[in-house]
């Protein structure tokens, strides 16, 4: 088993270690928003593939319409996540954690709209049909416990899929992503002497 990275976060909100590939498709949190919600994606281009440079491209805007049919249905889109974890674990960065990413669209979430204003994206390399890499699994968990404790907001109870904030539109992470295997690799550990 592969050691999962020792992540740690910039005063400039980049995470390491990650390849950063900046994305132009974000902008400035609203004057005073705390950052107080995670949402976990899933993408694959094209859908159900993966690999290849297209997540990039699309995040950065120089997606070829032309190298797959479904790639057209992509055309002018504008969006971004911050962070991407591909299936071996490794990680991609688009927009610094200060920054506004475009990856919620329409959204609420316990009746606060516009997510994207007080949200941190992490996009899973996966799809609906098929089940995630234990590496996923370990490289997101870290992550988490890590923004937990830059960003204070992000409670266990503010973690949500994209489908509970955009529930008419989306699916994702999807029905093979395993709440609970994931939710219980970001339980504090109790120390022996305070367990039962």
């Amino acid at each position: 088993m592969a050691r999962t990275p020792r992540f740690h976060i910039g005063n400039d909100g980049w995470i390491a270690p990650a390849r950063h590939v900046p994305s132009p498709n974000f902008n400035t949190r609203p004057v005073g928003t705390q950052i107080s919600l995670l949402v976990i994606h899933s993408i694959s281009l094209p859908p159900g593939k993966f690999g290849g440079p297209w997540i990039d491209a699309l995040f950065t805007n120089t997606l070829d319409t032309t190298a797959h049919p479904y790639f057209q249905t992509l055309a002018g889109m504008k969006v971004s996540s911050h962070l991407l974890i591909r299936r071996d674990g490794s990680v991609v960065q688009y927009v610094p954690f200060t920054q506004r990413a475009w990856h919620a669209g329409v959204s609420q979430f316990q009746g606060v709209t516009e997510c994207n204003n007080y949200s941190i994206g992490i996009e899973l390399e996966g799809c609906d049909e098929q089940g995630y890499e234990p590496a996923q699994y370990r490289v997101l968990a870290a992550i988490t416990k890590l923004l937990q404790k830059t960003y204070p907001g992000i409670t266990a109870e503010r973690i949500a899929g994209h489908c509970e904030i955009a529930p008419q539109r989306k699916t994702d992470p999807g029905p093979h992503f395993d709440w609970k295997r994931y939710r219980k690799s970001i339980q504090p550990k109790l120390d022996k002497k305070h367990r039962s």
